[in-house]
């Protein structure tokens, strides 16, 4: 088969364009689909070496198809990280979009500039290869059985890293899961806390919760009201009085991904209202359990659980084995 003429001498370029704005195409409208990933893994790793390396290098003489192919490669590599420098130096930042558009401008004009440097090449090197081409470069007809049966190990080594490459890249392993956990004042602010209160005085804080479990959760919402110390000497926390407070909750909620792109919106907030009818220096702690919450012993009669192993909560909240927050507040007469 004769090499392309005309138009067709451009084929891999074209494609390589029409590729690049494809997946953006894809991005923006599909963006979960399998093509995305499988096409978003040649636009990263190939596309922007091979159309630099074919604009470098227009002529059939200077370069084999061998080399070009691993140049295709290795430039990638190089040329990717070194837009995302620039972009970090860039109001856009580091971030989908600006990647997207950059690198789709990178590859468009390399290719552009590939396409003039091939259409005055004087032989110009054109990627069209036949059978007996391959055979010709492999020199499979003067090639020992040793040396024929090597070069079949090292395609099908080179086939299968190629396959398992692509399904990393589009079975990715799922991301770390956590679940977000945390209170506001009452006007929706990380400020503003009602710290400072009189005996009996209501305030008001907002509870929230983020589900990134990968997985449907029902948590549970326990609020203690605490007095402890630390003791220096032993290293040790001492609870002196530990209430529970009224407007225990549960709630379920489904997994939503981590949205680094826009931005973060609440998944879960409800407000929690309450007082205290103490004087001194209180804590108040917000306790979360997922899918199931401990038993609590039955109640002190003057429903002080500091000498329950109801304490072992707040020590777990304490030493960072149970996911909690707290507010302190000093309550006055």
């Amino acid at each position: 088969m004769r090499e392309p003429r005309g138009v067709w001498k451009y084929w891999d370029l074209v494609t390589l364009i029409c590729l690049s704005v494809l997946l953006d195409i894809l991005i923006l409208a599909f963006p979960d689909s399998l093509a995305r990933k499988a096409l978003g893994l040649a636009f990263v790793l190939f596309f922007p070496g091979y159309a630099f390396i074919t604009a470098l290098f227009p002529e059939r003489k200077e370069l084999d198809n061998l080399e070009r192919l691993a140049l295709s490669f290795g430039l990638s590599i190089a040329i990717v990280p070194l837009i995302g420098l620039a972009l970090n130096y860039t109001p856009w930042g580091i971030r989908l979009k600006p990647i997207l558009i950059s690198l789709t401008a990178f590859n468009i004009i390399s290719a552009l500039a590939a396409i003039y440097r091939r259409k005055n090449a004087i032989e110009p090197w054109i990627p069209w290869i036949t059978l007996e081409d391959i055979k010709r470069e492999l020199e499979w007809e003067t090639a020992s059985r040793l040396d024929k049966a090597l070069t079949v190990i090292l395609i099908i080594a080179i086939v299968t890293s190629v396959g398992v490459l692509a399904y990393v890249v589009t079975h990715p392993k799922p991301g770390e899961a956590f679940t977000e956990f945390y209170i506001l004042g009452p006007n929706g602010k990380a400020s503003d806390y009602p710290t400072d209160l009189k005996v009996g005085q209501n305030a008001t804080v907002i509870i929230g919760i983020v589900n990134h479990e990968h997985r449907n959760v029902t948590y549970y919402v326990q609020i203690w009201l605490v007095n402890l110390t630390w003791d220096n000497q032993t290293n040790t926390t001492i609870i002196h009085e530990m209430y529970p407070m009224p407007g225990w909750f549960n709630v379920t909620l489904p997994p939503v991904p981590v949205n680094i792109e826009g931005n973060w919106t609440p998944q879960f907030e409800t407000n929690y209202t309450f007082s205290i009818d103490r004087p001194g220096r209180w804590q108040l702690w917000f306790l979360l359990f997922k899918d199931s919450q401990p038993r609590l012993p039955p109640a002190p009669q003057d429903g002080n659980y500091a000498e329950t192993p109801a304490r072992e909560l707040i020590l777990g909240a304490v030493n960072g084995t149970i996911q909690s927050l707290k507010l302190n507040i000093y309550v006055h007469e």
